[in-house]
């Protein structure tokens, strides 16, 4: 009885932390060598169904404290079903505090996970499969210290 009390009480929470309101899609790509080169420019698949709604776009870099700048430039390139290119533009990504020089997100230890809302209140104007890719922009080819980054796609609330 106590068992299966606690294995209730465990797949509950799975449940309730594994799902977040809103969130239509989140992926992130490790680099193994722990090195974004430039021409490693990973690309996100995301589906949208419905036109009618308001979408938030959020990028997610994970980096450790040997990272040797206090920013992360990067583009983002993003098309629509048909491969029309929707948006491009360029995007600063404070990882540490200018002054202090505190790290930005969520760690421990020298990992941090920083997640910054990117794209603001997009209207995507077709239904299917829409791609976002990625490409750092600062002047270190290979950039070290990049663990990983990712995209998160929400549904605005009203």
């Amino acid at each position: 009885m106590r068992k299966s009390v606690i294995l209730l009480s465990a797949i509950l929470l799975m449940l309730l932390t594994a799902c977040e309101p809103g969130r239509i899609y989140e992926q992130n790509a490790d680099f193994e060598s722990q090195n974004w080169e430039i021409d490693n420019a990973p690309v996100f698949s995301f589906e949208i169904t419905d036109t009618t709604k308001v979408y938030d776009v959020y990028f997610n870099v994970r980096y450790n404290l040997q990272y040797e700048f206090y920013n992360l430039y990067v583009r983002h390139q993003l098309t629509g079903p048909d491969n029309t290119m929707l948006s491009a533009a360029q995007h600063e990504l404070l990882l540490l505090d200018a002054k202090t020089g505190k790290p930005l997100g969520k760690g421990s230890s020298d990992i941090y996970d920083l997640q910054v809302l990117a794209l603001k209140d997009v209207k995507f104007e077709k239904v299917g499969k829409h791609t976002l890719t990625l490409t750092q922009y600062m002047r270190r080819d290979p950039l070290p210290h990049i663990l990983a980054v990712g995209i998160k796609v929400t549904e605005k609330s009203n």
